[in-house]
């Protein structure tokens, strides 16, 4: 384990699994009620891999996101087979995750995770600026600084100048990056997963299409160039939209349901959520032959510049993440479960060579 890139917080043998327990709604003075608009939901991600190959690691990501205003993990709970599991924290961005290691005799290597998480709906009226304390400049650096695949020089900082040109206040130009992603960028049926969030590619390309993971990164990525904190959010839908909107919601069988948000810091706001990815999901995907001007878009991106849904699990906001003890490359984020053997890692995409399965519960109705 690279101990300069993760602090563990748990190592267990597989004779004591059911140590972990749930959080009690009200410790610490939490009420997640209903009537304060709060849902409690379970994820449970299983995970069973072949002995063929040797011995095998995984990891897998766990609720790490934590703002007593939208969202509050309540703990998780496993059960499997590894010789070792650990509770590991990245230092830097806060992302947690499950890492599991098996010998080569275990003939079915499985590994089950149940993680419980409230969260609320987000909205902010952009047009009454409140008291909100400036960010720490250790976070501001984090979240305005370039990635491997979010460079904020060249042609991404030319962009977003000449997106925002005329446009003053922070908030302006958030909104006006905003706008601009909705109205150049497409959702891409035939991008794998989520995409890669290669930005630069992108846009010398000129090719701006994608899935959330690309054109939520895009925004980012803009934002940043300009010295506005932004950062993604990776995580996964969890429940059906209450809204009425098909195409953003997914319930019980979520493994291919992974979304990437996106959010910017304004002053006088604080942390304000936007997903220009889902207008362009709504535009694709919730009826045949919708363009930008019909109401169903409208209202989906009227919405989505300073509110969230959250029928959805945030994971984390990570980026570049080596897993400790993987002796594969980084990964750009840490949003699927992650896998290998020695003989190299495999792909949280290929159904056919590494089986895995998420599914989702409400506990407490809304």
């Amino acid at each position: 384990m690279d101990r300069r890139t993760f602090i563990k917080t748990a190592t267990l043998s597989a004779a004591a699994l059911a140590a972990p327990r749930f959080a009690n709604a009200a410790e610490g003075g939490f009420n997640p009620s209903p009537a304060n608009g709060w849902r409690i939901f379970e994820v449970t991600s299983r995970v069973e891999l072949s002995a063929a190959n040797g011995a095998p690691r995984v990891w897998l990501p766990l609720p790490s996101v934590e703002d007593q205003t939208w969202i509050r993990p309540m703990g998780n709970l496993w059960q499997g087979n590894a010789v070792s599991v650990q509770q590991l924290r990245n230092p830097a961005y806060g992302a947690q995750m499950l890492a599991a290691q098996w010998d080569g005799g275990e003939p079915a290597p499985v590994l089950e995770v149940v993680s419980r998480f409230a969260t609320r709906d987000r909205a902010l009226d952009l047009s009454q600026p409140g008291k909100v304390a400036p960010l720490d400049k250790v976070t501001r650096s984090l979240y305005t600084h370039a990635t491997e695949l979010l460079p904020t020089d060249g042609i991404v900082k030319k962009t977003a100048l000449e997106i925002t040109k005329g446009a003053k206040a922070d908030v302006d130009k958030a909104r006006a990056l905003y706008e601009w992603v909705v109205d150049n960028t497409e959702r891409n049926p035939k991008t794998r997963g989520c995409g890669t969030g290669d930005i630069r590619g992108m846009l010398e390309s000129g090719n701006l299409t994608g899935k959330c993971a690309d054109l939520n990164a895009l925004y980012v990525g803009l934002a940043r160039s300009l010295g506005l904190p932004a950062r993604d959010v990776y995580g996964v839908r969890v429940a059906d939209s209450k809204f009425g909107y098909k195409s953003l919601g997914k319930s019980g069988d979520i493994t291919k349901a992974q979304h990437c948000r996106a959010e910017v810091w304004l002053a006088n706001f604080g942390w304000v959520p936007v997903d220009p990815a889902d207008v362009r999901k709504v535009v694709l995907e919730e009826k045949p032959g919708l363009t930008l001007q019909d109401d169903v878009v409208i209202a989906a991106r009227q919405k989505l510049f300073g509110a969230w849904e959250m029928n959805w699990l945030a994971y984390n906001t990570a980026h570049d993440i080596a897993l400790p003890g993987s002796k594969g490359a980084k990964v750009p984020f840490l949003m699927y479960p992650q896998a290998e053997y020695n003989t190299g890692r495999l792909d949280s995409l290929d159904a056919t060579t590494f089986v895995y399965k998420l599914t989702s519960k409400e506990i407490t109705a809304a």
